[in-house]
């Protein structure tokens, strides 16, 4: 999952999805988002793209289809458009989520220490990966844990209660 992108003076923006290869003829798009939140590609909505010249688009009109979404950007109108969009991420400002304190939210995850426990911390983590049973925390020594582990967390830390095995090897 994606980090923070600084956005020159504005908010850091997140990654919501990623724009796959061309729909049709008239510029429509694959989108695979990487959020829940399905409002990301409502009509009337902008999204930045990433990379060295970056761009807004604005959504014109959007549609679920096969686990991903068929996206028209305003002003990508021909399947050349199109193609030059294929494999970049589209980029959003953070939701604010003062209506649920409990939730857990990608890009304030990304660098936390996680501890077990007894408080003995097993790394940091680096990525979140979508996984369909659970989402997976990707520790920078290469572990892989299942989000549904976490019981505590606060800023730049995650108490995990694991079973032997996830977060030390089993002897």
């Amino acid at each position: 999952m994606p980090e923070d992108v600084a956005s020159g003076d504005g908010p850091a923006l997140l990654e919501i999805g990623r724009i796959g290869k061309p729909h049709a003829l008239a510029g429509q798009v694959l989108v695979r988002l990487t959020t829940n939140v399905d409002d990301r590609l409502a009509p009337g909505t902008i999204v930045t793209t990433e990379g060295r010249d970056p761009r807004q688009l604005t959504v014109v009109a959007s549609r679920p289809h096969q686990q991903r979404w068929i996206v028209t950007f305003e002003g990508v109108d021909t399947r050349e458009a199109a193609e030059a969009l294929t494999g970049t991420a589209i980029l959003a400002e953070p939701l604010g989520h003062d209506d649920d304190p409990e939730a857990l939210w990608v890009h304030e995850l990304i660098g936390s220490a996680v501890l077990d426990l007894a408080g003995t911390a097993h790394g940091t983590v680096v990525a979140v990966l979508d996984n369909p049973a659970s989402d997976l925390l990707e520790l920078d020594s290469g572990r892989l844990v299942p989000l549904t582990f976490v019981v505590e967390h606060g800023p730049g830390r995650l108490v995990v209660d694991a079973p032997p095995g996830i977060l030390t090897d089993v002897d």
